[in-house]
This record gives structure tokens, sequence and C-alpha cells, in this order.
């Protein structure tokens, strides 16, 4: 490589237009440079692809849900203690299930039409239908297109004021509301 670069610079040497050649040296030399630097960033980009499962599926479920009930429990602690009368608040969200995701798939559907005539001259008609359905892989990895959350089986709260039967009130609508659950869902207690 040393020698290439120094015959490189006796020809440029020799030549009439050398700051021509030499500008076309800079412009080759940061083409390959973008270029280096693009394909690292490409490439940690399909790393980080969201639609594509690498993790085993029993232990992204669980940090999932894990990281979706502590998201709820946050949120609704922290709006339900700038309610007028509610103090410290803990929420407790308990899940009714896992995460369910939606692969991408391809489907195809035969549908089969035979009529037949019998020995006494009657018909009948067959109807067949058959449905293939194939989930899209890339590089053994399912690609999903959407993941459906959990529903909610039951929300506690525990706040500071919940013994006043307005506050009360306003705390159950407000979990409710927000929530979008039934009412037998939620158990609101006052704390200590």
């Amino acid at each position: 490589m040393e020698e290439f670069l120094k015959k490189l610079k006796k020809h440029l040497d020799n030549l009439d237009n050398k700051k021509f050649i030499f500008n076309i040296f800079i412009i080759l030399v940061l083409s390959v440079v973008f270029l280096i630097m693009l394909n690292g960033y490409t490439s940690d980009e399909e790393n980080n692809n969201p639609t594509v499962i690498k993790e085993s599926s029993n232990e992204y479920n669980n940090l999932v849900r894990d990281d979706y009930e502590s998201y709820i429990e946050d949120k609704l602690s922290e709006i339900l203690s700038k309610l007028r009368g509610v103090g410290n608040v803990d929420v407790m969200v308990t899940l009714e299930d896992s995460i369910e995701k939606i692969p991408a798939s391809n489907v195809t559907t035969t549908k089969e039409i035979t009529n037949e005539l019998d020995s006494q001259g009657g018909t009948r008609e067959i109807s067949r239908e058959d449905e293939t359905i194939q989930v899209v892989n890339t590089s053994n990895d399912v690609v999903v297109l959407k993941e459906v959350k959990p529903s909610i089986k039951g929300v506690i709260v525990v706040a500071e004021g919940a013994e006043n039967s307005l506050v009360l009130e306003t705390i159950y609508e407000a979990v409710k509301t927000v929530l979008g659950v039934a009412g037998n869902k939620v158990q609101i207690f006052p704390s200590k």
C-alpha cells in the first residue's frame, strides 16, 4: 500500500493538472470513508429491528409483561397522586395473560367445486376449500406484524385520603376510565 501511494504521488507530480487530480483523489478517499461509515450504520440498524423476534419467546413475554405492568402502575400512581385530596398512592396491576404476537403470514386459499352425476340421474355438488398458512421468516426469526397487549385482570389502589368517600369515588372512576376496566376489577383501599 505504501509503495502504491509513492507511485501515485510521483505520477501526480508529473502531471500538468496536479490540482485537479488531487481533488479527484480526495473525493475518492472521502467516498470510501463515507461508504464504510454508511455500511456500519445500516448493519447496526438491521440488528435493532423491532419487528423480528430474536429472544426466546417465554423470556421475551415475561420481560415485556413485567415492563408493561410496571409502566401502567407507575403512570397510574403518578396521575392519581395529583388528584385533589389524594396523597401517596401505590398501585398493583395484574394482567390476564401474556403478550400476543401476530406473525406475518402468507395465506393461500384454494376452492374447488365438483358436480357429479350419480347412476340414478341425480346431481350432487362437492365443494372443497383448502387454506395454507405460511409464516414469514427472516433468517430463522419470525416477523411480527403486531403485538397485542394483555388485558387487565385486576387493579388494587392504596391511597392516602381514600377514607373520604368523595376521594374514593374519584379514584375509582379515574382508574376505571383510564384503564377501561369494569368496576368489579378495581379495589381501592385507604393507606395506613
